[in-house]
């Protein structure tokens, strides 16, 4: 098993696309998602605040320290995928436990399986959101493709809501409560799958550990500011070990090769060199097999109406506030002292 730096991966309780999937069979055939017009070269990228670079800080979260921006009482991770601050901590937080150790009060810092019980995602949609029907056909496209179900909300605590904003952006996973899902005028159908796939537990592909066998950062590129979006664990001082299969290029959580590009040249290629085109049109099959993993699709079989989703081994996964990975059918944290095996009681880790 070839060793590896371990890239910057958050997942939270979802399996990333395993596939270099085709970009040539998708549903929905509206204008392929929001472009932005950079030296000529049209770029999808989904961002909450597309014309401002907030402040950078180190945070930790599931355990990890991450780099964020702060904007307006939130943080914003690799462009759009929103933390509120009861998510986080400003130093590190104790979240796995010796065996008899009694765990003590503390703030929960993302303490959530993310995942939306019985498969069913609720949500509302703000009267004052312009072309509400983007995210109707966001979430038919959704429905016909997963097990996932999406009712609107009557009085459900926890549910998305769809509302205007600077940008695209979302929470990751269910967080509790009203999760906002913020849309400008000029995010589309396909920016808006994209968000959805946040708010289910997805996050961004290019993340993945195994990245470096399939595409090259090139920083000399990137924005001045924006270099923290492409922070890998090499960076924060961790190694592991390469796990898992394949980058999908046709992954609709895919980052363009033009991301957050300071002079229209790519930050993002192919290992021998050469850009790619990324596709905001629909789930590829690599999304849906991920996302099926994770929500099966017999919760609503008699005597099992919340199954357990499908830990595939050698994949990472935010359970309980703690990322986490499975291997040979048990779970790991990569820690201070290195990678050790660690067990789920009571929504608390503690160390085998």
């Amino acid at each position: 098993m070839k060793k590896i730096k371990l890239f910057l991966l958050l997942p939270a309780l979802a399996v990333m696309s395993c596939s270099e999937d085709s970009l040539d069979n998708y549903e929905i055939s509206e204008e392929n998602e929001n472009t932005n017009l950079v030296s000529g070269e049209n770029i999808s990228m989904e961002l909450a605040n597309p014309d401002k670079i907030g402040a950078v800080s180190d945070v930790y979260f599931a355990g990890q320290r991450i780099p964020v921006e702060s904007f307006n009482g939130d943080y914003i991770y690799q462009g759009d995928m929103l933390l509120s601050r009861d998510m986080v901590s400003t130093s590190p937080v104790k979240l796995v436990f010796e065996e008899g150790e009694t765990p003590p009060a503390q703030k929960s810092v993302g303490r959530t399986s993310g995942r939306w019980p019985d498969n069913t995602v609720y949500y509302a949609i703000d009267a004052g959101l312009s072309n509400q029907q983007r995210v109707i056909d966001a979430i038919k496209h959704w429905e016909s493709k997963t097990s996932l179900q999406f009712v609107e909300r009557s009085s459900e605590r926890n549910y998305i809501y769809f509302t205007t904003g600077s940008g695209c952006a979302s929470y990751v996973g269910m967080i509790g409560g009203k999760q906002n899902i913020t849309l400008s005028s000029g995010c589309s159908t396909g920016n808006t799958i994209h968000e959805i796939g946040h708010a289910v537990g997805l996050w961004h592909e290019q993340s993945r550990v195994d990245r470096d066998r399939h595409i090259s950062i090139l920083f000399e590129n990137v924005k001045s500011g924006t270099e923290h979006n492409f922070t890998t664990y090499a960076d924060e001082g961790y190694d592991g070990n390469e796990f898992t299969s394949n980058l999908d290029f046709g992954s609709i959580m895919m980052y363009s090769s033009y991301s957050f590009s300071k002079n229209g040249k790519p930050t993002i290629t192919k290992t021998d060199g050469s850009t790619f085109n990324v596709q905001r049109s629909g789930l590829s099959s690599g999304d849906v097999q991920g996302i099926n993993s994770m929500y099966p699709s017999n919760v609503a079989k008699p005597g099992n109406p919340n199954p357990e989703p499908t830990y595939i081994n050698g994949e990472y996964y935010t359970i309980a506030g703690l990322k986490v990975l499975r291997f040979y059918d048990n779970w790991f944290y990569s820690g201070r002292y290195g990678m050790r095996a660690v067990y789920l009681k009571n929504n608390v880790w503690y160390y085998r």
